[in-house]
């Protein structure tokens, strides 16, 4: 669906896939159908895509609400002043949340090898400059989750960093706070992934400060931010097919696009079964999990 720009809320900011609206004491996140990939927003958009994410993170941020506070608000649209059009452009494409005081840290957390983290291994044998036993394969999974944070960078790559630079930057208590909360989530969350016979591989969270307490903030364990496997295709050294855009990626690489500005159209039976993975996920999750309170 195409892009409409709200006429009565002042734009806060617009990043690659969202758009966030100053409400005034609280941000309304708008997941847009907008696709990227290598840092560039393509011409084609994946129809349906940012209702697939708000309404997966509504999920989680439900299913993990008795191990940490989150940003969401009153999620009802109906107080907002709103035309006819962008009434209908938001439907099940938002999330209302509380102003929050960002971190600027990526907690990820990786409990398989992957993306850069394979790469670095495959490099150093280390994983966060930490260093990690030797004879691990793509896919493989580590010895158990590990924290591996990030510097944000909101126009381009994140910097990933060590464990000893993130307490340099944040400091000690406030990193083994983040490091913990992280990990805590992801046990959660690959638990219940297992249920749907998905591996989470590895995700990451954003937190944040909601007067004076700490919260989780923005997406949450979406196939945006976390890597989806299907269990039963995991064979180590060959990575599986991500619940994702990875499908895109996979077609751009056959492409001789120089990965500048513009990007080029994607093919409709490639955007179909992108749809199709992001569905897959809240299906499957949503319906195929026994959840319950978090302590």
């Amino acid at each position: 669906m195409s892009d409409v720009t709200l006429s009565a809320y002042p734009l806060f900011r617009r990043g690659k896939v969202r758009d966030v609206y100053d409400l005034g004491d609280e941000l309304l996140l708008v997941a847009t159908d907008r696709l990227s990939a290598f840092d560039v927003v393509l011409p084609t958009t994946i129809d349906g895509k940012g209702q697939i994410l708000t309404q997966l993170s509504l999920w989680w941020f439900d299913q993990l609400g008795g191990l940490v506070t989150n940003h969401l608000a009153d999620q009802s649209l109906a107080d907002l002043t709103l035309s006819d059009e962008e009434r209908a452009y938001l439907d099940g494409r938002t999330m209302r949340a509380k102003k929050a005081e960002r971190i600027d840290v990526e907690c990820v957390v990786r409990g398989y090898l992957a993306g850069s983290g394979w790469k670095e291994y495959q490099a150093s044998g280390t994983l966060a400059s930490e260093p990690l036993p030797e004879g691990l394969l793509l896919g493989s999974p580590l010895p158990s989750p590990i924290f591996t944070p990030a510097i944000k960078n909101d126009s381009g790559h994140d910097e990933n960093i060590s464990r000893a630079q993130l307490k340099d930057v944040i400091g000690a208590e406030l990193a083994t706070t983040l490091e913990e909360l992280s990990l805590a989530i992801f046990r959660v969350a690959s638990e219940r992934a297992a249920q749907a016979g998905f591996i989470l591989a590895d995700t990451k969270f954003e937190f944040g400060y909601i007067d004076g307490a700490l919260a989780l903030i923005d997406e949450v364990l979406t196939p945006d931010s976390s890597r989806y496997w299907d269990a039963s295709a995991l064979v180590p050294g060959n990575e599986p097919p991500s619940f994702d855009k990875q499908i895109v990626r996979d077609w751009l690489e056959t492409t001789d696009w120089n990965k500048q500005a513009p990007g080029p159209e994607i093919p409709a039976e490639i955007v179909a079964k992108a749809v199709d993975r992001y569905r897959a996920v809240l299906d499957r999750l949503t319906t195929q999990t026994v959840t319950g309170d978090v302590a």
